[in-house]
């Protein structure tokens, strides 16, 4: 397998350090066809004004936060504007103390497009917004830049912009901050930018800050910032994007949350999302949100302890061998061993790219080492796609820095034989085992 150095380096350390890789996804996701297909049908009805909510249900290691990540890669791809967030004690979707609010910053910080993977992308599609306007009205008036006509033009196709989302919870008030961008972006004004930009980003402590700097009388809050998430799907569509994409993981922190009180108000705002995308309240918006079997069907914590969520979400008569890839929930199974025997030869294809070496590893070696890791005490119930990875990685470059050692040698040493045992039923701690693969 041919791929760029950078690509296959970042792939390589960033499995062998334990967590997912931000691109290069579709050179080693396997096995996830049926549910990946699933969910950008859902992508299709966003693109046509829709909106969906789906929860990804799987137990630790099933690969959750890795088919987040490719599912985020291929929207962008189909541009859309993605919005991503784990879930924490101080990121909620509801809470006291501005834990709401908090998860709004972080999704607006990671509000990512094909062209600014990184995140950070706001200021660049306010910009390109105003520049497509321009542009627009350029070549249906003939004018040339410098025209006055030509800001009178593009003002007017911005007000018509502006005037669609009034109509909204709070549109008025984020019409106008679309408006003071766009005349400081006329003005050259950088520093007025950068202000607007803070408000947007939810960053001003309070009303009279946000007064002072920007002579507005409103500031987004814990209560109301799912508001603006719907506000900035509907002016993406106005901007030329296909809809905005919000991927919430680590959905197991709400599951902690000791106070019942709280957990409940934040199943609330999860009801309230989900009946927003179903009933048609919500337009070019799609979520999807991860969590264990236990952080959602849990009788007494879990979302299921919701019952508005529970009599919503939970399967029907006729669920159980057969996967409904249609419903709200969709429940992962971990990788088989012959997915996972897939996966590492391509990743051994690309570590001998990535160090230029003719491949050592055998297909019989590959057998071996999957037979090894899921013959481990506990491997049935504890092992997770994570572990066989970063081991497989490391027999990968232990083997090319020892170019003596034979694979099979390395794999049937006391030593190795000593660390696969290692681990019993007993030895994984779920607080450690939750960031899955």
């Amino acid at each position: 397998m041919k791929l760029p150095r950078r690509i296959a380096q970042t792939l390589i350390n960033s499995l062998k350090g334990g967590v997912v890789p931000r691109i290069g996804l579709q050179y080693v996701t396997v096995g996830r066809a049926a549910e990946i297909d699933a969910l950008l049908r859902d992508v299709e009805i966003i693109a046509e004004g829709g909106a969906s909510f789906r929860f990804i249900m799987g137990k630790y290691g099933s690969g959750k936060s890795f088919l987040l990540q490719t599912i985020r890669n291929y929207v962008m791809a189909k541009n859309f504007v993605v919005l991503d967030a784990d879930l924490s004690p101080e990121r909620r979707l509801q809470g006291t103390r501005g834990q709401g609010l908090a998860t709004y910053k972080e999704l607006i910080r990671n509000m990512s497009t094909k062209t600014k993977p990184e995140g950070g992308a706001l200021g660049l599609i306010l910009d390109r917004w105003i520049n497509n306007v321009q542009q627009s009205v350029l070549e249906r008036s003939g004018l040339r830049l410098g025209d006055p006509a030509l800001a009178i033009g593009v003002e007017r196709e911005i007000s018509a912009v502006i005037h669609s989302l009034n109509e909204m919870v709070h549109g008025f008030d984020f019409a106008r901050l679309l408006t003071l961008y766009y005349r400081a972006h006329l003005a050259g004004d950088e520093s007025q930018k950068a202000k607007v930009l803070k408000w947007f980003r939810g960053e001003y402590a309070n009303k009279t800050e946000a007064r002072q700097e920007l002579g507005v009388n409103i500031v987004i809050t814990d209560d109301d910032w799912y508001e603006y998430l719907k506000l900035f799907a509907a002016f993406l569509k106005q901007a030329g994007y296909s809809g905005m994409l919000v991927l919430i993981d680590e959905l197991v922190n709400i599951y902690k949350i000791p106070h019942a009180i709280t957990r409940q108000y934040n199943y609330e705002k999860i009801l309230t999302m989900y009946n927003d995308a179903l009933q048609g309240k919500a337009s070019y918006l799609g979520f999807i949100l991860c969590g264990t079997p236990q952080c959602m069907e849990d009788p007494r914590r879990g979302v299921y302890s919701y019952e508005a969520l529970r009599s919503r979400l939970a399967e029907g008569h006729f669920s159980g061998v057969h996967k409904d890839l249609l419903s709200p929930v969709i429940r992962l199974l971990p990788l088989t061993n012959e997915e996972m025997l897939i996966l590492i030869e391509k990743l051994a294809d690309i570590h001998a790219g990535l160090y230029e070496y003719r491949q050592i590893v055998t297909q019989q070696d590959m057998v071996d080492f999957i037979a090894i890791e899921f013959a481990r005490i506990g491997a049935d119930t504890h092992i997770t796609p994570r572990e066989v990875i970063r081991d497989f990685i490391e027999v990968l470059d232990i083997v090319y820095q020892n170019p003596k050692l034979k694979v099979r040698e390395l794999l049937g040493s006391d030593s190795f034989q000593y660390a696969q045992n290692a681990v019993n039923e007993g030895s994984i701690h779920e607080e450690f085992a939750e960031f899955e693969l």
